[in-house]
C-alpha cells in the first residue's frame, strides 16, 4: 500500500473531527475564546496570556473533554489529539525531555514554541534541545480549566518563539467552595532487546478552593511516583571490535542495526528512571473593584530521581559484567565506567506570578504581570566508576545549576475607541524577558554524598529581550475584518562564560534590534463559510546554551559552541477556509514557512578540521495542508467525533557549511500526521473513548543518513490507539480505566516510547 493511501486509511478509521477543534461559535459563560469573522476574541475574567484579538487558527480543549476523553497523567497529555502537535513524552513525569513539536518545528526545536500557565511562561529558553522542555510539571491535569493553542507567529504580542505555536493553560479558580481528590495507578509491561519486565507508577492529588466576597483562593497538591522504561542503551559497532580471543567471553549482547543500518551490539540498558515528584500550587485573587482583579500564583516542584542501568552481558558463571574488556562472538570490546551510567538528581524549582488586570469591557482595559522561575536546587550526581562498586559510592561528578532561571515583566492594554462593538480594537504592550544560565560541573570523591572538588567545566550567561508591540483589529466592512500588527525587539546577550578545569573564556556582549510585521484578513463569504489569511515574521533569538555551552581545547580556544550565532528569521503564511456544518466545523488550512539561519547542530565541512556544533543553516522551506473537523451528536446522540490530517513538505534548500543536507527533510518533521478520537456518552454516567494517532517516516539527521527509524537513536513512524472508559458512580465520585498504546506499537524518537500502558483512577469532587 502506498504511504499516502495508508495515511488516508488511518485518518478514515474514525469520522473526521477534532476534539475541541475550534472555539465555540458564541461567547461562553466562563470566558472561553469566541469566534467572529475568522478572528478569535478572548473574553471573560479568566487569566490568559492571549491578547484579546487572535488573527489566526486557534484550537482548544476543555476540562470536561480531558476528563472524559484523555488518559491524562501529565498536563501535556491535554494536547494529545490536537492537529499537528506532538509532545515527546517518554514516561509519566518526564521532566526533562518532553519537548513540543509543531507543524514546521520538530522535537529538536522546543524554542520554536511557547507554553504558558495562566500567563506565566513555562517554556525553557535556556537552551533549544531535548533537555530544555517546558516546565509542564508546574501544572497538573486536575488543575486545568481549559487549554488554548494559537498556531503560528501571527500575533504581535509574542516573541519569535511563537513561530510554531503558543499554548496557554488556564487553571481553576473557584467561584464557590470546592474540593477534589484523585488517585491513579499505571502499569507498563515492557519488552525490548534483552529487557522483559514491567514498570509501574502511582499519583495522588488533592485540591481545595473557595471564593469569599472579594477574595478567592485555590490550593493544589500532587505527588507522582513513577518508574519509566529504559531510555538509553550502551552499544558497540560490530566493526569496531578487535578480532581475536582477548577479553572475558560474555553472552547476552543483542545484535541489531543502528539508525544507519550498521550492525551493532546492544550491551544493556541505562537511564532507567525512578522519579518521585511533589507539586504544590497556591493561587490567590482579590477583586480590588468590580472590574479590577489582582492575582498571585506560587508553584513549588520537587523531584528526586534515580537512574539505574542493567547489563545484558553475562560471564561463564552467569554474573553480570559491567566493566573491563569483553569478548563477544570472537571480537573484543573495552567497556568504560560510564557505559552503564548511574545517577541521582535532586531538584527544587519555584514559580511566582503576579498580575493586576482590569476587565471593564469598555473603552480601555489594562494588565500588568510579572513572573519568576527559579532553579532553587538543581543537582545531578553521577558516578564515574563502574558498577557494581558505584552503588556504594566512589568517584563521580556533580552538575549544579542553582541560580538558573528566568523572569518576565509585561504591561499591556486594550483600547476600544468606538466601544466594544466599534470598528477598531487595539491591543498593545511592552515586555521584558530575561534568562540566566548558571551551571558548574565538579569532580567529587563520592558521587553519592561527597563534596564538590575540582572544577571540570562551567557555563554562565544572560540573555534579555525587550519587546514593544501593537495590533489593531479593524472591522473594515460588515463581512470583512483585518488585523495589522508589528513587534519591535531589542535582544542582548551578556555575562557569557565558557570554562574548563583551568581556563575561562569571557564572551563579548551583544545587542541587536529586529522588527516583525504581522497581518491578517478574514471574510465572511456567507452564513456557512469564513475565509482568512495570515502572515507574519518571527525572529527566534539564540538561547544561552546555544551561545555559551560548549568547551575549550587544550590551547584555550572554543570548541562546540559559537557565541556569534545569528537568530532564526522566519516568514510564515496561513490560508484557511472554515465551514459551519451545523453540528460541527470543517477547516482546511494551507501553511507556508521560509526560515533563514535556522539553528541546528551540524558539521561544518568547509573548515579543517571539521567542526561540529550549533550552527546557522542557511534556508529551510516548509509547506503543508492541515484538515480538521469536529462534531457533536453526529450519527447518534451523545457521540463526539474528532480528527485531523496534516501533510507537510519541509526541506533544507541551502546550507553552505554542510552541502550534503541540501534537498533533505528537516529533522523530526514527518510528511504525514493524523489523529482521531471518538467519545460516546450514552447518558450522564458513562463515557467511552477510542483514540488513534499516526506519524509517518522521519529523520533525525540533517543529511537524512538515518533511514532505520526503528532503532535506538532513530525516529520512527508510528500508529497507536488509546481507549478510556469513565463512570460517574455518584454525584461526587467517578472512576475511569484506560489503555494507552492499546496495539502495543514499538516506536522511537531517539529513546523508545512507552509500550502498552494501563491506567486506573478514582476521583472525588465536592
Amino acid at each position: 500500500m502506498r504511504k499516502s493511501r495508508r495515511v488516508l486509511a488511518v485518518a478514515g478509521a474514525f469520522p473526521l473531527a477534532l476534539l475541541g477543534a475550534a472555539p465555540a461559535p458564541a461567547q461562553t459563560a466562563d470566558g472561553a475564546p469566541v469566534k467572529e469573522l475568522g478572528v478569535v476574541t478572548i473574553t471573560g475574567g479568566q487569566p490568559t496570556s492571549l491578547p484579546t484579538q487572535i488573527p489566526t487558527t486557534i484550537e482548544g480543549v476543555t476540562r470536561e473533554q480531558i476528563e472524559h476523553s484523555i488518559n491524562a497523567t501529565d498536563s501535556e497529555d491535554a494536547l494529545k489529539y490536537l492537529p499537528s502537535l506532538l509532545v515527546r513524552k517518554r514516561y509519566i513525569g518526564d521532566y526533562n525531555h518532553a519537548v513540543l513539536s509543531t507543524r514546521a518545528s520538530g522535537t529538536g526545536n522546543p524554542a520554536r514554541s511557547m507554553v504558558f500557565a495562566d500567563g506565566i511562561l513555562l517554556s525553557n529558553y535556556l537552551g533549544n534541545g531535548p533537555t530544555n522542555a517546558p516546565r509542564w510539571m508546574l501544572v497538573t491535569p486536575e488543575e486545568i480549566e481549559r487549554v488554548d493553542v494559537l498556531y503560528g507567529p501571527f500575533s504581535a504580542a509574542y516573541a519569535g518563539n511563537s513561530v510554531g505555536a503558543v499554548v496557554d493553560y488556564v487553571t481553576r479558580m473557584p467561584t464557590q467552595f470546592e474540593a477534589h481528590g484523585k488517585v491513579s495507578f499505571q502499569h507498563q509491561p515492557f519488552d525490548l532487546y534483552g529487557t522483559s519486565t514491567s514498570y509501574a507508577g502511582k499519583q495522588v492529588s488533592a485540591s481545595v478552593g473557595n471564593k469569599n466576597g472579594d477574595w478567592s483562593w485555590f490550593l493544589h497538591f500532587n505527588k507522582t511516583d513513577s518508574e519509566g522504561q529504559p531510555l538509553t542503551f550502551p552499544t558497540r559497532l560490530v566493526s569496531a571490535g578487535t578480532v581475536g580471543n582477548a577479553g572475558t567471553p560474555v553472552t547476552g549482547a543483542v545484535l541489531g542495526n543502528n539508525r544507519s543500518n550498521q550492525p551493532w551490539y546492544l550491551l544493556g540498558t541505562a537511564t532507567q528512571y525512578h522519579t518521585q515528584q511533589d507539586h504544590i500550587k497556591a493561587k490567590l485573587a482579590y477583586d480590588l473593584s468590580p472590574t479590577v482583579r489582582a492575582a498571585y500564583t506560587f508553584g513549588w516542584w520537587h523531584n528526586e530521581s534515580e537512574g539505574r542501568p542493567t547489563s545484558y552481558l553475562r560471564d561463564a558463571n552467569g554474573n553480570a559484567v559491567y566493566s573491563g574488556t569483553v569478548n563477544i562472538n570472537g571480537r573484543s570490546f573495552a567497556l568504560t565506567p560510564t557505559d552503564f551510567n548511574v545517577s541521582n538528581e535532586d531538584l527544587t524549582h519555584f514559580m511566582h506570578g503576579l498580575s493586576v488586570k482590569s476587565n471593564t469591557k469598555g473603552v480601555f482595559d489594562w494588565e500588568v504581570a510579572a513572573s519568576l522561575y527559579d532553579y532553587r536546587t538543581d543537582t545531578l550526581r553521577a558516578a564515574t566508576v563502574a558498577l557494581p562498586a558505584a552503588l556504594n559510592g566512589g568517584a563521580g561528578r556533580i552538575v549544579d545549576s542553582k541560580g538558573t532561571g528566568w523572569n518576565t515583566l509585561a504591561a499591556k492594554g486594550t483600547w476600544r475607541p468606538d466601544g466594544v462593538h466599534g470598528a477598531h480594537i487595539v491591543d498593545f504592550g511592552l515586555q521584558r524577558d530575561s534568562y540566566q544560565l548558571r551551571t558548574i560541573e565538579n569532580a567529587t570523591a563520592n558521587w553519592i554524598n561527597g563534596a564538590a572538588g575540582a572544577r571540570s567545566q562551567a557555563f554562565n550567561g544572560d540573555t534579555q529581550l525587550l519587546g514593544l508591540w501593537a495590533q489593531d483589529t479593524w472591522k473594515v466592512a460588515r463581512k470583512w475584518k483585518a488585523v495589522l500588527g508589528a513587534r519591535a525587539e531589542r535582544w542582548s546577550a551578556s555575562n557569557g562564560q565558557t570554562g574548563n578545569a583551568t581556563t575561562t573564556v569571557n564572551h563579548a556582549e551583544r545587542s541587536e534590534t529586529y522588527f516583525s510585521p504581522k497581518a491578517a484578513v478574514a471574510y465572511q463569504a456567507n452564513d456557512l463559510w469564513v475565509l482568512k489569511a495570515s502572515t507574519g515574521r518571527a525572529v527566534r533569538m539564540p538561547t544561552v546554551s546555544e551561545l555559551y555551552q560548549g568547551g575549550i581545547s587544550g590551547s584555550g580556544t572554543l570548541i562546540n559552541n559559537d557565541p556569534n550565532l545569528r537568530p532564526e528569521k522566519s516568514w510564515t503564511t496561513e490560508l484557511t477556509a472554515e465551514r459551519d456544518l451545523g453540528n460541527g466545523l470543517l477547516r482546511l488550512t494551507a501553511f507556508f514557512e521560509r526560515t533563514k539561519d535556522a539553528l541546528y547542530s551540524q558539521t561544518n565541512v568547509l573548515v579543517t578540521p571539521n567542526v561540529t556544533n550549533v550552527q546557522n543553516v542557511d534556508a529551510i522551506a516548509t509547506r503543508g495542508l492541515e484538515l480538521s473537523y469536529q462534531a457533536a451528536n453526529v450519527f447518534v446522540r451523545g457521540l463526539e467525533l474528532g480528527s485531523s490530517l496534516t501533510w507537510t513538505d519541509s526541506k533544507i534548500t541551502r546550507n553552505d557549511k554542510f552541502p550534503a543536507s541540501v534537498g533533505k527533510w528537516q529533522p523530526r518533521i514527518p510528511e504525514w500526521r493524523a489523529s482521531a478520537v471518538a467519545t460516546y456518552r450514552p447518558d450522564d454516567k458513562w463515557s467511552y473513548t477510542l483514540g488513534a494517532r499516526y506519524s509517518g517516516k522521519q529523520y533525525s539527521t540533517l543529511d537524512n543518513s538515518d533511514p532505520n527509524g526503528f532503532a535506538y537513536q532513530g525516529a520512527s513512524r508510528y500508529f497507536t490507539t488509546d481507549v478510556r472508559v469513565r463512570y460517574q458512580i455518584s454525584k461526587h465520585v467517578s472512576a475511569a480505566v484506560g489503555i494507552d498504546n492499546l496495539n502495543n506499537y514499538k516506536f522511537w524518537n531517539f529513546h523508545p516510547y512507552p509500550q502498552r500502558s494501563y491506567l486506573a483512577e478514582l476521583k472525588v469532587s465536592l
